[in-house]
């Protein structure tokens, strides 16, 4: 298990707690912090669309996309894109190291 599915289920008023020195500090910001895992990881075919909703306006959303690019993670919602567009994504990068843009 990845350390931002092992840390999505902590309740969302985590201020108390202590985190993992491991687990990048972005995640601490996420929107996703507390929501079921599960959400991000629908079965084949079904609905995306709430998971990119937590994914709007969360301010963490390119850092998150950017961690997903960079450990080549095949499954699940990453900065609001699912695995077929972060294929997208990559295929379009032609080769250089693809950054997540500054610009929304």
């Amino acid at each position: 298990m990845n350390d931002i599915v092992r840390f999505l289920r902590l309740p969302a008023d985590a201020s108390g707690l202590r985190w993992d020195s491991e687990v990048p500090t972005w995640q601490r910001s996420a929107n996703c912090l507390g929501v079921d895992p599960d959400l991000f990881f629908p079965e084949r075919g079904g609905s995306t669309r709430e998971a990119k909703e937590v994914c709007r306006g969360c301010v963490v959303r390119k850092d998150c996309l950017q961690y997903a690019l960079d450990n080549s993670e095949k499954f699940g919602i990453w900065g609001g894109l699912s695995e077929r567009e972060r294929r997208r994504l990559r295929r379009r990068r032609n080769g250089a190291p693809y950054r997540v843009s500054q610009a929304s």
